[in-house]
């Protein structure tokens, strides 16, 4: 094992702060989407509204776990240097391992959400190319 420094945890402080940025950008566009939604299904309750509804109550949750499970790797991170700088090289060394776990999971939600993501808009797009969303529009 090389030696293990303060450098190496903070090495992911911007990554992690940025990744949390977004996390929390994409949950604020989720709110204000379901915002709109809940305003647009007292008016017309719709069953395609509650498809979406439940599309965006998926995604939220998983951008909520993504942003726990983000911040608790970088919760991590800030004990790993902890341990590093009251001598404890081996537990910081594996607290640090466990820092990285959390933020490869905290990824692959996000994965997972942009997948969800992608299929909610790509169902968009064929009810707009079959002519549908122009006739309800219309009525």
């Amino acid at each position: 094992m090389n030696e293990f420094t303060l450098t190496t945890p903070a090495l992911l402080f911007s990554a992690i702060s940025l990744i949390l940025l977004a996390y929390t950008n994409r949950f604020l566009g989720y709110a204000a989407l379901i915002r709109d939604l809940h305003a647009k299904f007292q008016i017309n309750k719709d069953e395609i509204l509650l498809g979406q509804i439940a599309n965006l109550r998926r995604r939220l949750y998983l951008t909520k776990n993504m942003q726990i499970f983000g911040v608790s790797s970088l919760f991590l991170c800030v004990l790993t240097m902890f341990l590093i700088y009251t001598g404890y090289q081996n537990e910081a060394f594996w607290v640090f391992g466990i820092a990285l776990l959390l933020l490869i999971i905290s990824l692959g939600l996000s994965l997972l959400e942009i997948q969800i993501s992608v299929k909610a808009l790509d169902l968009h797009l064929s009810n707009m190319e079959d002519g549908k969303g122009a006739e309800e529009d219309k009525g």
